[in-house]
């Protein structure tokens, strides 16, 4: 009797945890799950202050009014940037000249002591480019005595992959947006292997940076500085997007656009045939290359978002293999931070779970952009970091829309039926939905120097979201 009400009975539909609903169908009820956490991660002081400042088309003085006009101001700037690659700066020195013995990194502040192991293994190397230390022992203890001083490439207008250390003397791409005039910068890519950005610093690694400095960086200048206007990036990227590529962790497809772009005026310039092909040799062995000009891109295109007062729209993701950063355009300079999460997905053979360093790099700029886990639908080379599924890339994407202001029409995705691209993280919707964005990433070996261990996904922490939420009421005299 109990079970012909039951089959009679209209659908349930449960909210939240799934034992009630497990206990209907057990006993023959039909049963519907719903995704639903409480709003605020259940906070009820956050649940205040988004009902504070959610939009109110009624009273256009409203805290969330302000805000929303804020944030339309904010994404057209995103959705309008121009990036272009203008130049090949010889030394990062010259582009801050007030750089001294500093290196920068990836990420939120962190002093020498909480680095992780292979930002400290990159600071270590970078001593030894500059010559200011004779061998690694010295270079450790010249770091250990606070000798040495550390800001963050973000705070330079520049970004960097993964331990994101930049030296006096290395060069820098030099991109312009030519929308809003503002500039960033970021070093040349040193491929794969056993690389300054995952740690190492031992003599082949050295000679790979001096190599850069003297011979791949000018070549590149002198074909750069020919191209009338400079190297249209966003183009680059928008027709990766269309080619496989989501920009971040695939860069294979942007990469080949971006030799077509430099060769023949390498060719047309001065260099003699040996450099010639060693150039362009170093660009197509190397399909990461494009990653460094994704991300300067991505930079250039969120500083010209930021600083729009009342805006709650992210311009900056980082991390620093400890902890993760954001930065919101109304508020300033001021990092929001928690602890980073370990990235999940496929491992290099003869590497596991317990190798991988924290959440490391700036990369994540990608994604604040709209290019990387934003835009993983675009990219089905890379379904097996979520499992295999062609439908689960595309479920990041879609997911991603739900925390996001607009669409970027230059970034389609055509297995969305080239919807634009989800752009421009607003922080009081990812508190509200409980979403997290999401990278696509690289995983870092957590010992200096082994390297890159595999890649996968990881999101950003929720506790950024907050910190940011109460910052933003308090600064519109909200409580």
């Amino acid at each position: 009797m109990t079970k012909q009400l039951i089959a009679r009975a209209p659908t349930i539909v449960n909210l939240g945890l799934g034992d009630f609903a497990a206990t209907a169908r057990e006993v023959g009820a039909a049963a519907l799950d719903i995704a639903w956490r409480p709003i605020g991660d259940g906070d009820p002081r956050l649940a205040w202050l988004l009902a504070q400042l959610a939009g109110d088309p009624a009273d256009p003085e409203s805290p969330g009014a302000r805000i929303d006009r804020a944030n339309q101001q904010a994404v057209a700037r995103v959705l309008a940037a121009q990036p272009m690659l203008v130049d090949v700066v010889a030394h990062a020195r010259e582009a801050f000249p007030d750089m001294g013995r500093t290196l920068l990194h990836a990420g939120p502040p962190i002093a020498w002591e909480r680095m992780c192991g292979p930002m400290q293994g990159a600071a270590i190397g970078a001593l030894l480019y500059e010559g200011w230390a004779a061998d690694a022992d010295a270079a450790r203890a010249l770091l250990a005595r606070g000798e040495i001083a550390f800001n963050p490439c973000h705070d330079h207008g520049a970004v960097g992959p993964m331990s994101g250390i930049i030296s006096p003397s290395m060069p820098l791409f030099k991109v312009r947006n030519d929308d809003a005039g503002n500039v960033a910068f970021t070093n040349i890519n040193e491929g794969i292997g056993k690389v300054l950005r995952f740690g190492a610093n031992g003599p082949e690694v050295i000679e790979r940076l001096r190599w850069i400095e003297t011979a791949l960086a000018p070549a590149l200048k002198r074909a750069v500085t020919a191209i009338d206007g400079g190297i249209n990036l966003k183009a680059i990227q928008s027709r990766a997007l269309a080619m496989g590529d989501e920009v971040h962790s695939r860069n294979a497809a942007s990469t080949s656009l971006f030799l077509e772009a430099i060769t023949i005026p390498l060719i047309q310039s001065d260099l003699d045939d040996a450099m010639l092909r060693e150039v362009l040799r170093s660009i197509d062995g190397n399909s990461q290359f494009f990653l460094n000009l994704s991300m300067v891109s991505a930079k250039a295109t969120m500083d010209a978002a930021h600083g729009v007062a009342a805006s709650s729209m992210v311009t900056a993701m980082a991390r620093n293999g400890v902890t993760v950063g954001i930065r919101v355009s109304g508020l300033g300079g001021r990092w929001f931070e928690a602890a980073a999460d370990t990235p999940v997905g496929l491992f290099f053979p003869g590497f596991k779970a317990g190798d991988a360093n924290a959440d490391l790099g700036d990369s994540a700029i990608t994604e604040t952009a709209g290019f990387g886990g934003f835009s993983l639908a675009a990219s089905p080379a890379l379904v097996q970091l979520v499992g295999g599924s062609a439908d689960a890339a595309v479920a990041y994407s879609q997911e991603m829309y739900d925390i996001t202001i607009a669409r970027n029409p230059a970034l389609a995705l055509p297995r969305l039926d080239f919807a634009g691209a989800p752009t421009g993280v607003d922080v009081r919707k990812v508190v509200d939905s409980g979403i997290r964005p999401v990278f696509t990433t690289g995983m870092a070996h957590k010992v200096a120097g082994i390297g890159q261990v595999g890649a996968g996904i990881v999101r950003a922490p929720m506790v950024c979201f907050s910190q940011a939420l109460v910052a933003l009421a308090e600064s519109l005299g909200v409580g």
